[in-house]
């Protein structure tokens, strides 16, 4: 890639960046009083970082059926209000169970 248009993309990106950034102190010069706007605000994080986890969650092992298992397994222990640790281990526990049980199957 040219340095020029390594250059050009940079200040772009930049720009678009300061104005993400900028945009909501010009529009809201109060504080935000609606519970649903406040609550809409208050989700946006856990709603991109699951856009992002989740697909990835689904390709991470060798078979979608294992790591549809795992991620089966968390949702279970994390809804029955289980630590972290425990969800991350049942989660890789049933992950593995299922690879073996892969192994295991005749394929054809």
């Amino acid at each position: 890639m040219p340095i020029k248009t390594f250059f050009i993309y940079l200040a772009v990106m930049a720009i678009t960046t300061y104005l993400i950034r900028m945009i909501p102190f010009v529009i809201f010069d109060h504080k935000i009083e609606n519970k649903r706007v406040k609550a809409f605000f208050d989700y946006i994080p856990y709603t991109v970082l699951s856009a992002m986890t989740f697909p990835s969650v689904l390709y991470s092992t060798g078979s979608i059926w294992s790591a549809a298992a795992g991620c089966l397994v968390a949702l279970i222990l994390a809804f029955r209000n289980r630590s972290l640790l425990v969800v991350a281990i049942g989660a890789c526990l049933g992950t593995l169970a299922v690879e073996a049980g892969l192994m295991f199957l005749p394929l054809g």
